[in-house]
């Protein structure tokens, strides 16, 4: 491939699994990233955000989680007038804590946008492992494409490694779907969690959501995570998002001080094992949609990145990981 873009080698272990005819249109396109660049040279897709009911959809079909009201707007209608704005013509929807392990929504928007939106599930870590089979129905059936692995949904004192968690995270590899991890109290307290299920489970991909909640480093405890984050590039199965910079630098708009986190991951992992992701509707108050879509180029621009590594990043690895997904 004549592009310079620090590019890694992607999941030859896959080959070894076989899967069925069904299960199979569902798995993740690995092998075309080693091969080939990016799906698209011009689609921007925004790996990380959410939506959830108007208020009046809340009170007319889709009622949110008690106690998990939003405190901001998030529709859908929203969504689409920021996106166009911004320029971004995809997005994964990762289902919101508000409607929690309600999906209809989230499924709602999926089944009237399917060339706009591809969903991502949460994961229901229930003790009776009902969360198993309702993964397996949002997959096959309401057309997931990824699942989410909140920790602090887990029962008390237990970890995502318990038999439920396993259960679920074999299920989504055998489904060809990634599991995204929410690190917010930190990589720290989760780190070994991951470490195990990737070892053992090396034909389900990984998405890190927020950097895994890494800011740039300023003590001993936050090198020690950021470090960790790194070495999890030794699994192939492993890719890392750079969305909701708001949430991981100590700096306002564009965020400069995460150029060096940015630029160590891309170093660690390869472009094509990063992707860009806003935090919509939470991003809104922060810099705007189209200013958290602006941010990444500008700190690109100081590390420097090339353009073909920021095409990977802001579009072109989600596309290989999803494919055919965001067709015209």
């Amino acid at each position: 491939m004549a592009m310079a873009v620090r590019l890694t080698p992607v999941l030859a272990r896959f080959k070894h699994f076989a899967f069925s005819s069904r299960e199979n249109q569902f798995r993740v396109s690995a092998a075309a990233m080693a091969t080939g660049g990016p799906q698209s040279r011009t689609k921007v897709i925004d790996s990380h955000l959410h939506v959830w009911a108007s208020p009046q959809e809340a009170a007319d079909k889709y009622p949110y989680f008690p106690g998990q009201e939003p405190t901001l707007p998030g529709d859908v209608d929203l969504l689409l007038k920021c996106m166009e704005e911004a320029g971004v013509d995809g997005a994964l929807i990762v289902q919101p804590i508000n409607h929690k392990f309600d999906h209809s929504l989230v499924t709602s928007v999926l089944k009237k946008y399917p060339s706009k939106f591809v969903g991502c599930c949460l994961a229901n870590p229930a003790e009776d492992a009902s969360g198993v089979k309702q993964l397996e129905h949002l997959i096959l059936k309401d057309n997931y494409r990824a699942v989410r692995f909140n920790p602090y949904l887990w029962p008390s004192g237990q970890k995502m490694t318990n038999e439920v968690g396993k259960a679920m995270f074999s299920k989504a590899g055998e489904l060809g779907v990634p599991v995204g991890f929410m690190c917010m109290k930190g990589l720290g307290l989760h780190i070994s969690e991951i470490e195990e299920l990737c070892t053992e489970f090396p034909s389900t991909l990984v998405l890190l959501d927020h950097l895994a909640f890494c800011k740039p480093p300023i003590n001993d405890e936050e090198n020690e995570a950021f470090s960790a984050l790194l070495k999890l590039s030794r699994f192939p199965q492993v890719y890392v998002k750079v969305s909701a910079l708001f949430r991981v630098s100590r700096m306002p708009f564009p965020y400069e001080d995460v150029s060096h986190t940015l630029s160590q991951v891309v170093s660690s992992f390869g472009a094509n094992r990063v992707m860009w992701g806003s935090d919509f509707p939470f991003v809104v108050a922060e810099c705007g949609y189209e200013g958290a879509k602006e941010a990444v180029s500008l700190i690109a621009s100081k590390i420097p990145l090339s353009s073909s590594e920021l095409e990977w990043i802001m579009g072109g690895t989600i596309l290989q990981l999803f494919q055919n997904q965001w067709l015209p």
